[in-house]
Formats: C-alpha cells, sequence, structure tokens
C-alpha cells in the first residue's frame, strides 16, 4: 500500500492504544493481503471440491444451481455484521474482544474458546482434506495411498504433521512471507478456479444446464450414502447448503490479523465482505461448470464423495489433470497456511489478556526478530496434530470422532461470529458501542442483517445435526455446559477480560514496554487524552 503515510500509521496505532493494546505485531499487510488471507481460508477449491459430494449426491445439479448462492446469502449476513463491528474495533482476535466489550466477560470468554476449537479443529478438517486429495491424485505414485488412491488414518496423521509444520514454520518467519504466499494463494486460486471452469465447459460431453435448477433426489445408495435415505426433496436440498455454509467461512482472518494490517478500520471490513462476495461468485460459476460436465447425472452421484475425481479423469486429457491438480493441491496447501495464521493470532490475543488459564505471558510474546506471536504459533499447530491424531483412531458411535468434530466445529464457529452480532444490536448508539467505524452499513441495516444472520443460525444448526451427524448436536450441547460449568466454578473469578475504561489509561507505561520489547518504531503516544 504506497499510499500508506506516517500519519496513517500513528492512526492505526491510536485506535489500538485506545482499546488498550501495544502495536506489537508488524503492519505490514495491505489491504489487499487482508482480502487474499480470508480468500485463501474459504479457498473454494478446497472444501468447494473436498465436500462437493454433499450437494451431488443430495439433490443433484440444483444444489449448485440454486443451493449454493443461498447458502452463500447465508455466510454473507454473518460478514457483513462482523465487518460493521471489525470497522470500530480492529484488533487481534477480534471476535473475543467485541464479545467482551459489547456484551460481558462471560460472552467474551465463551466466544473466545468456541472460536478457537472451531479455528483448530476446521484447520485439521483442512489439512485432512488435502491429505486425502494428496492421496486421491497422486497417492499412489508417491507411495502415501493404494491402487485407488485411498489413504490409511496412520498416513493422513503423518501428512498433516508434515503439513503443519511446514505451515507453522512460513508463519514462525513474519507476516511479510506469509501475506505474499497467501496474495500468491489468492491470485492462484481465481485462476486455477477460471481453468477449470473454462475446461469443463469446453470437454463437457453435453450442455444441459437445465441440471442446475433440476431437482432429483439422489439420498441413500443413489448418492453413494453421502446422506440416509429420505423422500423428502427440500429436506436433502437444505442438507446440501452445508457445502456452500462450510466452504464459504474463514473470513475472521481478516479481523484477526487486524493489527497487521494498514489503514485496518477500513480495510478489515471491505477485505471480509469482498473475501466473502468474490468466493460465492467465483465459486458458484466454477461448480456450475462442473455440473454441467459430468457425464451423465445418476452416475456421477453414485459415486459419492469420488465424483470430483472420476468426472475430471473422465472427461480431460491427462495433462490438464496434472496441472490442475497440481494447482489444486497448492492452494489446499496454502488454505492451510492462512488458517495457522488465524489461529495463532487468535490464541495471541486471548492469551494477552489472561485468557489461556496456563501459559497466557508465554503466549502472549512477540518475536523481537520476526514479530510474530511464535509460541502461540507452534502451539496451534500442535493443538491441531494433537486433534487429528486422537481424532482419525476414536469412534464416536459408528461415526469417527473426526465426522463429528468437524460437523460440531461449523456450529461453533458460527456461533462464535453471531454473539457479537447479536449483542451489537442490542449495545449500538449505547456507551458500550457509542459511535460506528469509518466502514458502516448505517444503524438499520446492521440491525437487520444481525435479524438475518440469527435466522441462518437456526438454519445452520438444525442441517448440521441431522443424520448422519446426529451427535453433533450431544457435542455442542455439552461442550456450552461444559464451559458455563468452568465459568462459574473457576474462569468467573480469574479471568478479567480486555481493558476498558481507566484500565485502558493505566496502561500506558505497559504498551510503551511492550512496544520497546519488539523494537517498534512507529509508535506514539496515543492512550485518550494524551
Amino acid at each position: 500500500m504506497s499510499d500508506y503515510t506516517d500519519r496513517d500509521k500513528s492512526e492505526d496505532i491510536h485506535i489500538l492504544h485506545s482499546m488498550g493494546y501495544a502495536q506489537e505485531l508488524e503492519r505490514r499487510m495491505s489491504s489487499f493481503s487482508n482480502f487474499a488471507i480470508s480468500f485463501s481460508i474459504i479457498c473454494i477449491l478446497s472444501g468447494g471440491i473436498n465436500s462437493l459430494a454433499q450437494a451431488t449426491s443430495g439433490v443433484g445439479g440444483a444444489a449448485i444451481g440454486i443451493g449454493w448462492p443461498v447458502g452463500c446469502i447465508i455466510s454473507l449476513f454473518f460478514a457483513l455484521g462482523m465487518a460493521q463491528i471489525s470497522s470500530a474495533y480492529p484488533t487481534a482476535g477480534g471476535l473475543y474482544h467485541w464479545s467482551s466489550i459489547l456484551g460481558t466477560r462471560f460472552t467474551g470468554w465463551l466466544t473466545a474458546w468456541l472460536n478457537l476449537l472451531g479455528l483448530i479443529t476446521v484447520l485439521g478438517a483442512i489439512n485432512i482434506g488435502t491429505a486425502l486429495f494428496l492421496g486421491g491424485t497422486f497417492g499412489a505414485q508417491l507411495g502415501i495411498a493404494d491402487a485407488t488412491g485411498v489413504v490409511s488414518p496412520a498416513m493422513q496423521v503423518v501428512l498433516v504433521v508434515l503439513f503443519t509444520v511446514v505451515q507453522a514454520a512460513i508463519n514462525h518467519f513474519g507476516i511479510g512471507l506469509t501475506a505474499k504466499l497467501t496474495d500468491f494463494s489468492g491470485t492462484l486460486i481465481l485462476v486455477t478456479a477460471a481453468v477449470l471452469t473454462i475446461a469443463c465447459f469446453y470437454f463437457a460431453p453435453t450442455h444441459d444446464f437445465s441440471r442446475l435448477w433440476t431437482f432429483t433426489n439422489y439420498s441413500g445408495d443413489a448418492g453413494g450414502a453421502v446422506w440416509p435415505k429420505s423422500d423428502s426433496m427440500w429436506y436433502i436440498f437444505a442438507l446440501g447448503l452445508l457445502l456452500p455454509i462450510y466452504t464459504i467461512t474463514g473470513y475472521d482472518a481478516s479481523a484477526h490479523t487486524s493489527e497487521e494490517t494498514k489503514k485496518a478500520a477500513l480495510s478489515v471490513p471491505r477485505s471480509m465482505v469482498s473475501a466473502v462476495l468474490w468466493s460465492s461468485l467465483a465459486g458458484w460459476v466454477m461448480l456450475s461448470s462442473f455440473v454441467i460436465a459430468i457425464p451423465d447425472m445418476a452416475e456421477g452421484a453414485k459415486q459419492g464423495w469420488s465424483v470430483f475425481f472420476s468426472t475430471i479423469n473422465a472427461i480431460m486429457p491427462a495433462w490438464l489433470v496434472t496441472i490442475l491438480y497440481v494447482a489444486i493441491f497448492i492452494a489446499q496447501f496454502l488454505c492451510g497456511l492462512a488458517t495457522v495464521t488465524s489461529c495463532s493470532r487468535m490464541i495471541f490475543a486471548f492469551s494477552r489478556d489472561g485468557g489461556i488459564p496456563w501459559g497466557s505471558k508465554a503466549l502472549s510474546s512477540v518475536s523481537r526478530k520476526f514479530r510474530t506471536p511464535v509460541a502461540a504459533i507452534w502451539t496451534g499447530a500442535a493443538l491441531e496434530s494433537l486433534f487429528v491424531w486422537g481424532a482419525l483412531f476414536i469412534s464416536v458411535g459408528e461415526a469417527s470422532l473426526y465426522v463429528t468434530v468437524v460437523n460440531a466445529t461449523l456450529i461453533f464457529l458460527f456461533l462464535s461470529f453471531l454473539f457479537p452480532i447479536v449483542l451489537g444490536i442490542f449495545a449500538y448508539g449505547t456507551k458500550k458501542w457509542p459511535a460506528p467505524g469509518p466502514w458502516n452499513l448505517g444503524a438499520g441495516v446492521y440491525k437487520t442483517v444481525g435479524v438475518l444472520a440469527t435466522l441462518g443460525m437456526v438454519l445452520i444448526v438444525y442441517i448440521a445435526i441431522q443424520p448422519p451427524n446426529d451427535k453433533v448436536f450431544g457435542v455442542t450441547v455439552g461442550f456450552i455446559v461444559l464451559a458455563i460449568v468452568i465459568w462459574f466454578a473457576v474462569e468467573n473469578k480469574r479471568f478479567q477480560g480486555p481493558p476498558i475504561g481507566d484500565m485502558i489509561a493505566r496502561r500506558k507505561a505497559e504498551i510503551a514496554a511492550a512496544e520497546a520489547a519488539v523494537g517498534e518504531t512507529g509508535a506514539v503516544s496515543a492512550v485518550p487524552g494524551k
């Protein structure tokens, strides 16, 4: 961002100081980089491909032609609500901070744990998806899968740990390197999606566009048993909304990297909404072209989770398939890289307010050399690796713990998105939130968006707990009940929450010391009243 002046930097730091925090992380991310990190996590080449069977094995083409836009609109409601708040409070770990300011210490604490659990488990899901994709494409040649492309649970763990170590190491060495790679990822996703779209249309054996609005019941064995058999078309259609809703998430990364973004009060909300809009549009065009390219819809649905591989291998020349698979693998790996960034900033931000019961001081430390929260990066990587190791070898009933937790993750993430939005409806215009930031929807539009996001949350919970994911409801309720018990038993007495009121002014010396420790030379005395 060539027009980023000393005055702009002073304003960014002033806003951060006004909330009681030091400029410890380094502001090297442009507005495009902030957009790219969310766009990279959304990654239509990851969720949109790895979870494609939720649509094609549901109601067929209509799940993409009609269902994809519906699901994306639901995600957009959340993004708009979060964008409004992020403009007023651009901090790392934003969701936690917002829920604390707009609500109470408890709502902030619960939001933090829901978001953190969601980030760790979704990172595991992304890297497992990448491992399975690599197995299904080049696994036999690389010796990591059998002849049919199936990767054993043990090999999945090995690959996930390998991916995660590399992703954490890149994050360790500074936001500059990470931003360059996620910038590249954003471009790679768009280019690869465009090539895949053109290739699907070019090599399609037929061009039956009516598939995109035709409802066909492929539940049960007709769809490779992806969904249980049901006679209700609307029920199966609703289940297919999991594809776009699960794919179009992760845009909170723009908020988590606020303290590393230039002109954050404007850049962050714009990036968040833009990432959702561009991903939604590009994903719809790409997946619609894929539906058109399937030689036979009934046969494609029967392939279940292998529908993408079977279709691409059947209609495209081998050389093009190889190029596409390499590009998609790289995009999926960089999706995991960006998620490590988001997760580590959440751990860092929560820890600097003492949110983690053990080790908060270490987890909130920032490397003077790299200006990154090194301990938080490697802790997030370790927790994700442990989750994957346990989840692939433990079962809950007939389903693996992994399947159960990943579906619960959708609820955890969107609840962490919803809490500050709903709290903001009641706090807007009060002492808790006296004025909006420079990116402003207006009170009426914001509150309407908040109500629509709440209705969307009801739908998300409903479809996320349906068979074969019915154990998800128990896991979700169990976690929330456990969190409430822990809060009243321990955390209510220990956790003070983010600084507010006079606490902010008293942090002046602490802020100066923290900035001096990392060599921040652009800091200004910007505590309110100074």
